[in-house]
């Protein structure tokens, strides 16, 4: 019996190692098919931005009890997984609690701190559900969130409270199996928390205490295996893809601007500051912006698979909050959705007449954004909706030639007067005119 359950235990493993590894292989063909950027400067920075942002949520933290909350589930997950990777050795080699023998008292502490923590996930958990389909809070249920964004957060919540009470009751059935001496259930010592749901149990004889412990057992392990498959479709990919995505964040002034290479090579050819044989030549004609993804920078790309859709930028967006069609959160989920679904023509060696631009997002969209930068600074993980904005709307300026008829009123002011405003340079500085006469 014991081998049969190694046997199985090791092919459900190795099912489910098998389609992570296809699933991540895919993101990463995805975020891939961007353009290139390098951001391998600064590596010092870099570490430091990750460890504050991602692993200390620094900007969670604007928020107390909501942050305190998520640093719950956050512990819970990083932490409880400990336990998991002795589940894991335990089936592989048919062995139980494999580490207690050898960390003795030390491992009795472990546990129960795994079980407060455990318990710690159940009522954040349950908060977070309440605050979503109870109180109803506007940023969860704006207009693009809809039918499945609301129930992908509301089934990653409920997994996770199904898992921490099948720990908790593992630990309670694995108990009373002590108490009445099963065959390999090595005395651990007391748990504080699973301890208290023994009155729902005592009445089962040792055979249902068996039956319990084991179907708890592999209930757990492989609702760990099934959601570690079912987030990499899940916007709580975040979950991974927030230590890479801070690591890369753009380390420049909120203010800064990217200029594109070519455009900045031809002025300075038309102001003679360098010759033409020095313009390196791209080998293919270069898009000007952004129609596609593919016109995107791969971290354009990571920075939608990193978004955990909470709203929050969208919450701050001044345009939005006026009543404008743009939603930042919108952009990034129209960013992933498209990658996508590129990715899985390409994987099929097919294609389609859509684009990004157009067909997810539109001009409306991107043409009510201030560039003020306020969905970046609210972005608990360094997500830059704002680069995506910009580049499609220069694809939309250069390439289109169909920027709003104010936009090019002022192009052609700063084209010959060198000033959005329409007038001459010489007289820019009549305004101080009367300034100067009262001073004499």
């Amino acid at each position: 019996m014991l081998l049969v359950q190694q046997i199985t235990f090791i092919i459900v493993l190795a099912v489910a190692i098998f389609f992570l590894r296809q699933r991540v292989l895919m993101i990463r063909r995805n975020i891939l098919m961007g353009k290139n950027l390098d951001r391998s400067d600064r590596s010092s920075a870099r570490w430091h931005t990750m460890l504050l942002v991602a692993f200390g949520q620094k900007k969670m933290f604007k928020n107390f009890i909501p942050a305190f909350l998520h640093l719950l589930i956050y512990l819970g997950f990083i932490l409880i997984n400990i336990e998991v990777l002795e589940i894991v050795l335990d089936g592989i080699l048919g062995t139980h609690r494999l580490f207690a023998p050898f960390l003795g008292d030390f491992y009795n502490f472990l546990i129960n701190f795994f079980e407060f923590l455990a318990l710690g996930v159940l009522v954040a958990c349950i908060i977070f559900l309440i605050r979503r389909n109870v109180l109803k809070l506007k940023r969860f249920h704006s207009a693009e969130m809809t039918a499945w964004p609301r129930l992908d957060a509301n089934l990653i919540l409920i997994i996770e409270c199904f898992l921490m009470v099948a720990i908790l009751s593992m630990n309670a059935a694995d108990q009373l199996l002590q108490q009445v001496h099963a065959d390999g259930y090595t005395q651990t010592g007391s748990f504080i928390f699973s301890a208290a749901l023994f009155p729902l149990f005592e009445s089962l004889s040792q055979t249902g205490l068996l039956v319990l412990e084991r179907f708890a057992w592999w209930f757990h392990i492989i609702g760990i295996l099934g959601f570690a498959i079912y987030v990499t479709y899940s916007k709580h990919l975040h979950i991974f893809m927030a230590f890479p995505n801070t690591y890369y964040s753009n380390l420049e002034s909120r203010g800064k601007m990217d200029i594109m290479p070519t455009v900045t090579n031809e002025v300075k050819l038309m102001l003679g500051l360098q010759s033409e044989s020095s313009i390196p030549q791209p080998s293919e004609a270069e898009r000007f912006g952004a129609k596609d993804v593919t016109d995107l920078y791969w971290k354009n790309l990571m920075d939608a698979y990193a978004c955990t859709e909470c709203g929050r930028c969208t919450a701050e967006c001044p345009a939005n909050l006026t009543g404008k069609k743009l939603s930042p959160r919108k952009i990034m989920m129209d960013t992933r959705d498209r990658t996508e679904e590129l990715g899985n023509h390409k994987s099929k060696n097919t294609t389609d007449s859509k684009s990004l631009l157009g067909d997810y997002i539109t001009k409306e969209e991107i043409n009510a954004c201030t560039s003020c930068n306020a969905c970046v600074e609210a972005c608990p993980v360094n997500i830059d909706p704002l680069s995506i904005i910009l580049q499609l709307r220069r694809y939309v300026t250069m390439e289109e030639s169909a920027a709003p008829a104010p936009w090019n009123s002022m192009f052609q002011n700063i084209e010959t007067n060198f000033a959005p405003w329409k007038f001459s340079p010489q007289d820019r500085f009549n305004w101080a005119e009367p300034l100067k006469e009262k001073k004499q």
